[in-house]
C-alpha cells in the first residue's frame, strides 16, 4: 500500500505487490477462485465502461476486416498476441489507480513486440499442424464411413445428413487437438510483457498454469458460458460488457497463479 493518503484507490482485485514472487510454473489454487476471476473481472470493466467498449469494438473491427482480405487471418494470429498484452498493461494500469486508455490496446506494440509476434507465429503453425492432421484423418476415414453404398448423385441434403456424424467428431477431434494451443497461448502475452519471457518458455509456462488449475478453468468457463448465452439475449449488446470482461479475466487470472506472496 502507498504511504501517500492522496494516492488514487486500487482496483479491487488480487492485491499482490512489488514484494509478490514470480512463480514461473504456475500455482495451484483453489477451484473457488474460478468464480473469483470472473467477479475480478467486473471490477476492473466497470472502473472504465466506456473505454472497454470502444477497445473491444476496435479490436472487433481489426479482425473482421483482416479476416476478409487475403493472408488477413495469417496477420490477425500474428498480431492477437501484441493486442492481448495491451489489454494486459491496460488492466495493470487501472489496478494500480491509473486510467485504461483507448491507446492500451496499441501498447503491446511498444512493450517486447518482437516475442509477442513469435508466439503468434508458433501458435499459427501449431493450430496448421492441428488442421493437416485432422484433415488427413478426416480424408482416410471418409470412405470407410460411408462404405459402398454412398450415392454420389444423392443431393446436397442427403450427403450433408450422410456425413454429419463424421462431421461432428472432425469438429471435436480438432477441438481436442486445439485445447493444449489454446492453454499455452492463454497466458503468454502477460508472461511475455511482464516477466521478459522468451516466447516458448512464455508458453510452456502458460500450458504449465492452465494444467496446475483445470477445475478453476472448468468453473471459470462455465460461468462465462452462462454469462454469454444472457448477453446474447438483448440483440447480443451483452457481448460489450461480457467479452471485455474476458479480457480482463485473464489479468486476474494471471495475477493469482503465477504471483505469490513472498
Amino acid at each position: 500500500m502507498s504511504d501517500n493518503p492522496f494516492a488514487p484507490p486500487k482496483a479491487a482485485v488480487l492485491e499482490a505487490d512489488s514484494d509478490d514472487a514470480f512463480v514461473a510454473e504456475g500455482r495451484k489454487v483453489p477451484a473457488g477462485r474460478g468464480t473469483a476471476w470472473v467477479g475480478e473481472s467486473w471490477v476492473l470493466y466497470k472502473r472504465a465502461p466506456l473505454v472497454w467498449i470502444v477497445m473491444f469494438v476496435i479490436f472487433m473491427v481489426m479482425t473482421v476486416v483482416l479476416a476478409i482480405i487475403p493472408l488477413g487471418s495469417i496477420v490477425s494470429s500474428m498480431l492477437y498476441p501484441v493486442f492481448a498484452a495491451g489489454f494486459m498493461l491496460g488492466c495493470r494500469e487501472l489496478e494500480n489507480g491509473g486510467k485504461l486508455e483507448v491507446a492500451h490496446l496499441f501498447a503491446g506494440f511498444k512493450a517486447n513486440v518482437g516475442n509477442l509476434i513469435l508466439v503468434g507465429l508458433i501458435y499459427l503453425a501449431g493450430a496448421m499442424v492441428v488442421a493437416v492432421i485432422a484433415g488427413i484423418g478426416l480424408a482416410i476415414s471418409m470412405p470407410f464411413y460411408l462404405g459402398g453404398n454412398f450415392d454420389v448423385n444423392a443431393d446436397m441434403l442427403t450427403m450433408a445428413l450422410a456425413m454429419a456424424p463424421l462431421l461432428i467428431l472432425f469438429v471435436l477431434v480438432v477441438m481436442a487437438l486445439s485445447l493444449p494451443l489454446v492453454m499455452a497461448l492463454w497466458f503468454a502475452p502477460p508472461l511475455v510483457v511482464f516477466h521478459n519471457l522468451a516466447p516458448l518458455e512464455a508458453m510452456k509456462a502458460s500450458f504449465t498454469g492452465c494444467a496446475r488449475n483445470i477445475w478453476p478453468f472448468l468453473i471459470y468457463g462455465l460461468v462465462f458460458l452462462l454469462l454469454l448465452i444472457v448477453a446474447m439475449i438483448p440483440l447480443g449488446l451483452g457481448l460489450l460488457v461480457v467479452s471485455p470482461m474476458i479480457w480482463a479475466s485473464i489479468y486476474t487470472a494471471y495475477r493469482d497463479i503465477y504471483l505469490a506472496p513472498k
